[in-house]
């Protein structure tokens, strides 16, 4: 039996994100530059958060899940957070590690 149109549920934008949002919060954050030049307000939130963490000789990396929790950030804000912590690595504000 020919099924035509089915891909097998290899590609598709859907699969692909659930896979790489799982795998972003299992990870840690550790912040490299306290920089929030040309930053939205959801950036400078993440930065801010990370600085405090980190100001009082506290913990370098914070879990992506635990900062999700403190920020109040679920449903479609949490793919907000996503995005933005995919910005600030890739401006080399702050860096994710496997947790």
């Amino acid at each position: 039996m020919v099924r035509l149109g089915y891909s097998g549920g290899v590609k598709g934008d859907l699969p692909e994100r659930h896979i790489t949002e799982q795998t972003l919060v299992k990870q840690l954050v550790v912040l490299i530059r306290n920089t929030t030049w040309r930053c939205g307000k959801l950036e400078k939130s993440i930065v801010k958060h990370l600085h405090k963490k980190h100001e009082n000789f506290g913990a370098q990396g914070v879990p992506v899940k635990d900062m999700m929790q403190k920020l109040d950030f679920n449903g479609e804000k949490k793919n907000e957070f996503l995005d933005a912590l995919r910005r600030l690595e890739k401006r080399n504000i702050v860096r994710l590690l496997p947790l």
